[in-house]
């Protein structure tokens, strides 16, 4: 089983890009940026950001043997939007939660692997410390922009990266070596002033983390930059011209259900927890819980 047959296999499963790297220790200056981040406490409420450091520099360490670090990405776009005038949920979690569909996808992959090779894998999507866009832009997917996402070049950012480490030896792709276009639209446009080009986010100012990860009261400043965002924020994404020719995702599971595009900050409000867990089933808004969404209800406004 060679890279190119992993590629055809990973297409086959729905997946819209597939690179791969050779596995190797997380470079200094990567890791550098990464214990900066840390050390100035732009990793705001997330703790976890702090744990397992050993295996966020060395892939190998999740896997005995661990030779090639497959990365996959889905599309998650939406072709429908909710109105404008609507609180506004960040696109990626209009469908199921993608932890569940893209690791159901990679398992197969890893399954095809075992069966052809007899080599073991490990399927990764935000449930192990690795680096995801850091091996992406190693595996030739993409490059990471000034707000900190994963580019593909001619497809944008609205993409969900997923990693399969495998003991089987392949044939690494070259890293993107392409780059931001220094616009500095997403510095301009972010509401909060969570970025600054050529830096990593702060995430105590970021609404996507605070709406969505923070705990208790929110901060009282986020009154005044929250508009009607009542979980996430795409603002760094919408602006950005690499995502001019966005195309509409094609997959089943992200498609939004009616009731959550239907939602107005009324009905988000008088929400009980029975038609919470039924509009939200399978959905990544569960991370926030129903406290915390109705917190973000509470305080925002029309932008």
């Amino acid at each position: 089983m060679d890279s190119a047959l992993i590629k055809q296999i990973a297409q086959q499963l729905g997946f819209d890009a597939c690179g791969i790297a050779r596995v190797d220790r997380v470079n200094d200056e990567a890791m550098k940026r990464y214990h900066e981040w840390l050390a100035s406490g732009k990793n705001g409420c997330m703790d976890w950001a702090q744990n397992h450091q050993a295996i966020r520099e060395n892939p190998e360490l999740l896997l005995e043997g661990a030779r090639s670090v497959i990365v996959v990405a889905m599309n998650y776009y939406p072709h429908v939007f909710q109105p404008d005038s609507a609180p506004q949920f960040a696109y990626y979690a209009y469908g199921r939660d993608y932890h569940e569909v893209m690791k159901q996808r990679l398992w197969k992959l890893g399954e095809a692997i075992e069966r052809e090779t007899g080599h073991a894998s490990r399927a990764c999507v935000d449930s192990a410390p690795l680096r995801e866009r850091y091996w992406a832009q190693r595996a030739g997917v993409g490059f990471i922009g000034w707000n900190n996402q994963l580019i593909i070049p001619g497809k944008g950012s609205y993409f969900f990266l997923g990693v399969l480490v495998t003991n089987l030896e392949l044939e690494p792709d070259e890293p993107c070596l392409d780059h931001c276009l220094q616009c500095r639209a997403c510095e301009k446009t972010c509401p909060s002033g969570a970025l600054r080009c050529g830096e990593t986010v702060d995430a105590r100012r970021c609404l996507s983390c605070l709406t969505i990860e923070h705990k208790g009261d929110l901060p009282e400043w986020v009154k005044d930059v929250i508009g009607n965002r009542v979980y996430g924020c795409d603002e760094c994404q919408k602006c950005c011209p690499h995502n001019r020719d966005a195309v509409g995702n094609t997959t089943p599971e992200f498609q939004p259900k009616p009731e959550l595009l239907a939602l107005t900050r009324d009905d988000i409000l008088s929400m009980t927890q029975e038609q919470f867990s039924n509009i939200f089933s399978h959905s990544a808004v569960k991370r926030a819980k129903l406290a915390g969404l109705q917190r973000n209800a509470s305080i925002i406004h029309n932008s």
